[in-house]
Protein backbone atom coordinates (compact mmCIF):
# COMPACT_ATOMS: atom_id res chain seq x y z
CA UNK A 1 0.00 0.00 0.00
CA UNK A 2 2.82 2.54 0.73
CA UNK A 3 4.03 1.84 -2.78
CA UNK A 4 0.49 3.47 -4.45
CA UNK A 5 0.48 5.88 -1.58
CA UNK A 6 3.73 7.63 -2.61
CA UNK A 7 2.85 6.81 -6.51
CA UNK A 8 -0.37 8.45 -6.39
CA UNK A 9 0.65 11.20 -4.09
CA UNK A 10 -1.52 10.00 -1.36
CA UNK A 11 -1.86 9.85 2.50
CA UNK A 12 -4.73 7.37 3.93
CA UNK A 13 -5.27 4.49 3.31
CA UNK A 14 -8.53 5.39 3.55
CA UNK A 15 -8.23 7.74 0.39
CA UNK A 16 -6.96 4.42 -1.71
CA UNK A 17 -10.29 3.04 -0.91
CA UNK A 18 -12.27 6.21 -2.05
CA UNK A 19 -10.29 5.76 -5.57
CA UNK A 20 -10.64 2.09 -5.99
CA UNK A 21 -14.36 2.69 -5.47
CA UNK A 22 -14.71 5.65 -7.75
CA UNK A 23 -12.98 3.81 -10.29
CA UNK A 24 -15.88 0.88 -9.75
CA UNK A 25 -18.66 2.90 -9.80
CA UNK A 26 -17.54 4.79 -12.60
CA UNK A 27 -16.54 2.04 -14.76
CA UNK A 28 -20.38 0.69 -13.99
CA UNK A 29 -21.45 4.26 -15.32
CA UNK A 30 -19.77 4.37 -18.21
CA UNK A 31 -21.38 1.27 -19.68
CA UNK A 32 -24.75 2.08 -18.01
CA UNK A 33 -24.30 4.97 -20.33
CA UNK A 34 -22.91 3.69 -23.46
CA UNK A 35 -25.86 1.54 -23.59
CA UNK A 36 -28.63 4.25 -24.22
CA UNK A 37 -26.15 6.10 -26.82
CA UNK A 38 -25.60 2.86 -28.82
CA UNK A 39 -29.53 2.65 -28.92
CA UNK A 40 -29.59 6.16 -29.78
CA UNK A 41 -27.36 5.43 -33.13
CA UNK A 42 -29.62 3.48 -34.11
CA UNK A 43 -27.06 0.23 -32.85
CA UNK A 44 -28.76 -2.91 -31.65
CA UNK A 45 -26.50 -5.82 -29.86
CA UNK A 46 -28.97 -8.43 -31.89
CA UNK A 47 -29.63 -7.06 -35.14
CA UNK A 48 -25.85 -5.52 -35.59
CA UNK A 49 -22.95 -7.49 -36.25
CA UNK A 50 -20.78 -7.73 -33.51
CA UNK A 51 -18.00 -6.25 -35.60
CA UNK A 52 -19.51 -3.04 -36.03
CA UNK A 53 -21.30 -3.10 -32.58
CA UNK A 54 -18.58 -3.39 -29.81
CA UNK A 55 -16.08 -1.61 -31.27
CA UNK A 56 -18.84 1.40 -31.69
CA UNK A 57 -19.92 1.11 -28.08
CA UNK A 58 -15.94 0.56 -26.28
CA UNK A 59 -15.42 4.11 -28.96
CA UNK A 60 -18.65 5.60 -26.84
CA UNK A 61 -17.30 4.08 -23.42
CA UNK A 62 -13.71 5.80 -23.74
CA UNK A 63 -15.06 9.20 -23.87
CA UNK A 64 -17.86 8.67 -21.64
CA UNK A 65 -15.57 6.82 -18.92
CA UNK A 66 -13.44 10.35 -18.80
CA UNK A 67 -15.42 12.87 -18.38
CA UNK A 68 -17.89 10.78 -15.63
CA UNK A 69 -14.43 10.21 -14.03
CA UNK A 70 -14.23 13.41 -12.87
CA UNK A 71 -17.62 14.13 -11.77
CA UNK A 72 -17.72 11.22 -9.54
CA UNK A 73 -14.15 11.41 -8.48
CA UNK A 74 -15.66 14.77 -7.54
CA UNK A 75 -18.69 13.77 -5.71
CA UNK A 76 -16.37 11.33 -3.42
CA UNK A 77 -13.98 13.87 -2.28
CA UNK A 78 -11.23 13.28 -4.79
CA UNK A 79 -11.45 15.67 -7.39
CA UNK A 80 -7.97 17.44 -7.25
CA UNK A 81 -6.59 13.13 -7.66
CA UNK A 82 -8.97 12.63 -10.82
CA UNK A 83 -8.74 16.13 -12.33
CA UNK A 84 -4.24 15.75 -12.31
CA UNK A 85 -5.01 12.14 -13.80
CA UNK A 86 -7.27 13.50 -16.57
CA UNK A 87 -4.81 16.33 -17.46
CA UNK A 88 -1.71 13.33 -17.27
CA UNK A 89 -3.86 11.38 -19.92
CA UNK A 90 -5.74 13.72 -21.88
CA UNK A 91 -1.83 15.43 -22.56
CA UNK A 92 -0.35 11.60 -23.29
CA UNK A 93 -2.80 11.14 -25.96
CA UNK A 94 -2.40 14.96 -27.52
CA UNK A 95 -3.93 17.62 -25.84
CA UNK A 96 -0.75 18.89 -24.32
CA UNK A 97 -1.15 22.47 -25.66
CA UNK A 98 -4.13 22.92 -23.61
CA UNK A 99 -3.10 22.47 -19.97
CA UNK A 100 -0.11 24.39 -18.79
CA UNK A 101 1.65 23.26 -15.38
Amino acid sequence: MDKLKTRWGITSNFQIFLILLVFAINGTLATRLADPLTHAIGLDRSTTTAYLYWPVRILLIFPIYQITLVFVGAIFGQFQFFWNMEKKMLKRIGFKRFFKD
